[in-house]
């Protein structure tokens, strides 16, 4: 069974969804059923951009689509924009941006990746590894450094 592009988009979304969940449940001390709503609205408009990105005629990025659909929802000209800034606004910033940073690299060729050898495999977990600490080790020295934790 092999998975096109919109079961991998889909399953990556769903798997942010549950992982975005369970970080400001632990990281935030925020509910489940209080992040729900934030976190759908985040998915929501990355699912939207994603789209956006595969319609138009540029070959612009899917997230410039993805930061262009939360900028104009969450404008002030939005009629939207007051219930998506307090719903998104009870997820922590730091819930989601280890997903996003480890999922960055989605661009790639799946059937490239996996014609390759099983050396790729350990190559690519070495890299996914590095980019976690890496991330969390910037995130921290930033947050310390401008109080944000306080």
């Amino acid at each position: 069974m092999t998975m096109n592009m919109r079961d991998w988009t889909v399953s990556l979304l769903l798997t942010s969804v549950l992982t975005t969940l369970i970080a400001n449940l632990i990281g935030n001390h925020m509910s489940i059923a209080d992040s729900i709503p934030g976190v759908l609205i985040l998915a929501a408009i990355a699912f939207i951009g994603i789209s956006l990105g595969k319609v138009m005629p540029l070959k612009i990025p899917a997230i410039v689509y993805v930061v262009l659909t939360g900028v104009l929802v969450a404008s002030p000209i939005s009629p939207v924009a007051e219930p998506i800034i307090d719903y998104t606004a009870k997820i922590s910033f730091m819930a989601p941006i280890t997903v996003v940073g480890t999922l960055a690299g989605i661009g790639l060729n799946f059937k490239s990746f996996m014609s390759q050898s099983w050396k790729m495999v350990i190559v690519a977990l070495l890299v996914f590894t590095g980019t976690f600490l890496v991330q969390a080790i910037f995130a921290e020295v930033f947050l310390n450094a401008t109080n944000a934790l306080d």
